[in-house]
């Protein structure tokens, strides 16, 4: 048969395939999400995400060693708050004794290499489970800056390299990027959740922190999923404000949103491989279902290939021994 062009000829090998491979992971991709609570040589698994772990702050720094050694050396700090220290305005949150900001301290004294990337939302801290300062049922979006800009502040003050708003709050990304320049803080980078949906594959998460909402959703601030050209909108907007990155949150759900981000702006584009995406893929490994670690490094190199440049997954340590 007369084949002129026969594209099989460069998968012959693997030297052959390993050539001409379009993309390629790297342990300097990822971000691990930590995730940190009170008390002393405390780690406890989350139920639904087999392997993570809550860590007290003597033990994270352990934790942070084993992955620095791993060449995974950027870290996204969440805090695991005791019910009776949240309140209606998330005030522990910028409380310079507080766990979050005692381990943004303790993990930059100890590694001052590694990145530490932060969370800016009131969820965590909220005695209403919310992003947002709750009044009669709604979330108000302009009183809530002026928590978050606290929150960004005293993050910034306890040493961490790049804060990550994660709220879905109009105008806060500007509102931040000035409360930090004014304070002299204007090389902290800010990495803007732009584009968070609304998703069902946050359970694990809210499960790991305790943070679910304490009523209704959180559907008037986080996207539909239904939309993507809305996003194009956010990420505008959060450019303008003065981020440095643009994260699209989750991620395999959404490659096409990744994909839109990363061919119409400049800047890097983050994916966060969420709680649920992590737990499907476990469960079905456990259940003998699929091979875990090769669905693992394919959903990553899915994700880069749409277009991330930066990778927060729940994966990282367990990638980065396999690559």
């Amino acid at each position: 048969m007369n084949i002129i062009r026969r594209p099989r000829r460069s998968r012959q090998s693997a030297v052959l395939r390993d050539m001409v491979q379009e993309t390629r992971l790297s342990v300097t991709d990822f971000i691990l999400p930590l995730f940190v609570t009170e008390g002393q040589n405390v780690r406890t698994e989350v139920s639904s995400m087999p392997g993570i772990y809550r860590h007290s702050l003597d033990l994270i720094l352990d934790e942070v060693q084993e992955c620095m050694d791993l060449g995974v050396k950027t870290f996204d700090l969440f805090p695991n708050i005791a019910e009776e220290k949240k309140d209606k305005y998330a005030t522990e949150s910028h409380n310079p004794d507080g766990l979050y900001l005692r381990t943004i301290r303790a993990i930059k004294d100890r590694f001052p290499d590694c990145v530490v990337m932060t969370d800016v939302a009131m969820d965590p801290y909220s005695s209403d489970g919310h992003d947002g300062v709750v009044e009669n049922g709604k979330i108000l979006n302009d009183p809530t800056l002026e928590v978050l800009g606290k929150m960004a502040l005293a993050q910034a003050e306890a040493g961490a390299d790049m804060v990550g708003p994660s709220d879905m709050m109009d105008g806060r990304v500007g509102y931040i990027r000035a409360v930090l320049d004014n304070a002299g803080y204007d090389q902290v980078a800010i990495m803007s959740y732009c584009a968070k949906y609304a998703s069902a594959f946050y359970g694990p998460f809210r499960d790991a922190l305790a943070s679910a909402p304490k009523f209704g959703d959180k559907k008037t601030y986080q996207m539909n999923p239904a939309n993507s050209r809305e996003a194009l909108v956010e990420a505008q907007l959060d450019i303008e404000e003065g981020a440095d990155f643009l994260m699209v949150k989750p991620a395999l759900a959404y490659l096409d949103i990744i994909k839109l981000l990363h061919d119409s702006f400049d800047l890097p584009i983050a994916a966060y491989n969420v709680s649920g995406e992590y737990a499907m893929i476990k469960a079905a490994a456990q259940n003998g279902w699929l091979d875990g670690e090769r669905a693992m490094l394919e959903s990553l190199l899915a994700i880069k290939r749409a277009g991330a440049s930066v990778i927060l997954t729940y994966f990282a340590k367990e990638a980065a021994r396999l690559l």
